[in-house]
């Protein structure tokens, strides 16, 4: 992704590992500051992930392959059974960080598929290291074939919505909402961009914004209430979001406030568009009644933190004292307000039952 700094404009992926380090871009600190944060081990991955230091599913998958990397060259040498004992304890902890994006679960198995057949610790790290590149490569592809179909769903002069942040930061580089944008734009076509704020830890005003900030794409952030406002108005031609898990019928876990957008955008007839890659369906999972969904703490709802007028980050509350609060991280955004799937294979359009199976099932990909 394109960084301006200074006065000067370098490439970062979100995520990279340099022999036993993985680096991040410090997602918890934009768009105030631009840090690197770097993990030594599994278990400073394992809490990156958790406390949000790196979020996004696909982001969040790369690293977890990257933590049960570490995992792998850091674990006893001496027989083989202790050091895959070991890895495996160190992905039951990276999986646990966070339980709806499914990227995450899908990518540290992988790496643990990796082992079977190995024979040595030798032959195992390098199976394992070399499944966690393939994994963070294959993000990045599909970033881009997702932005290149999406692309053509998107019309010179559009207004598109967005909801939180599905752009580079949530994966390697490109993202999947942001990415047909991107490509949109790199055409040439005039678009704006409506940039919900995402409460509570929005992530739409602070990282979504950033990022088309960076890219020169016009834009607005708007409060989540004001989204049907503007749909109302004719401002928004299509809504673009990402997705965090999306069950065999078309369900959608994504961001608290996506299912909000799909209601309104279907009162107003205005198509609702879901760009995913492979590695987020979960087609074991019948229907969203089957995804669970994160409870964070009420403190992200209580309290607001940002910069002051002199310029230092600080935090306030924004609720009186003893007032509780609720926290879902996500919701199920029903199949029947999803007009189609941005996928790396194509657009996927109803019914989904039977697509999805088709282009995700047994026989094309194990994902």
């Amino acid at each position: 992704m394109r960084v301006r700094i200074n006065g000067e404009t370098r490439e970062y992926r979100t995520v990279w590992m340099e022999e036993q380090n993985i680096h991040m871009i410090d997602q918890s600190l934009l768009p105030h500051r631009f840090e690197i944060f770097e993990t030594r081990d599994h278990r400073e991955t394992a809490e990156a992930i958790r406390n949000m230091t790196v979020r996004g599913a696909g982001a969040i998958g790369v690293t977890a392959a990257y933590g049960v990397t570490q995992a792998a060259l850091q674990a006893p040498e001496e027989r083989f059974e202790e050091f895959r004992t070991y890895v495996e304890e160190a992905a039951r902890s990276l999986k646990a960080t966070r339980p709806t994006a499914v990227n995450l679960s899908h990518a540290v198995d992988r790496c643990l598929n990796a082992l079977e057949g190995c024979r040595s610790v030798a032959e195992g790290r390098k199976q394992v290291a070399e499944e966690a590149e393939k994994i963070a490569e294959e993000d990045l592809q599909a970033s881009k074939r997702i932005g290149e179909y999406g692309n053509s769903l998107i019309k010179d002069g559009d207004g598109i919505l967005t909801h939180c942040n599905a752009g580079a930061l949530a994966f390697i580089d490109y993202g999947t909402a942001l990415s047909p944008i991107r490509f949109a734009h790199e055409a040439g076509k005039r678009i704006r961009v409506f940039v919900d704020e995402t409460r509570p830890r929005c992530q739409g005003a602070r990282l979504t914004a950033w990022e088309l900030l960076q890219e020169g794409i016009d834009h607005a952030v708007i409060v989540d209430n004001a989204a049907g406002y503007y749909m109302r108005r004719g401002d928004v031609q299509l809504v673009i979001v990402g997705a965090d898990r999306i069950a065999s019928n078309g369900d959608t876990a994504n961001k608290i406030g996506t299912y909000e957008k799909a209601v309104l955008a279907k009162e107003n007839r205005i198509p609702f568009y879901v760009a995913a890659p492979a590695m987020t369906f979960d087609l074991e999972a019948r229907s969203g009644e089957d995804i669970p969904i994160e409870e964070r703490s009420e403190e992200e709802v209580r309290w607001v933190w940002g910069m002051d007028e002199k310029g230092t980050e600080s935090k306030v509350q924004i609720t009186p004292e003893d007032s509780p609060a609720l926290n879902p991280a996500f919701d199920i955004t029903p199949a029947r307000y999803v007009t189609a799937f941005i996928t790396e294979r194509g657009i996927i359009c109803p019914p989904y039952e039977g697509n999805l199976k088709e282009d995700f099932g047994k026989g094309k990909r194990k994902i």
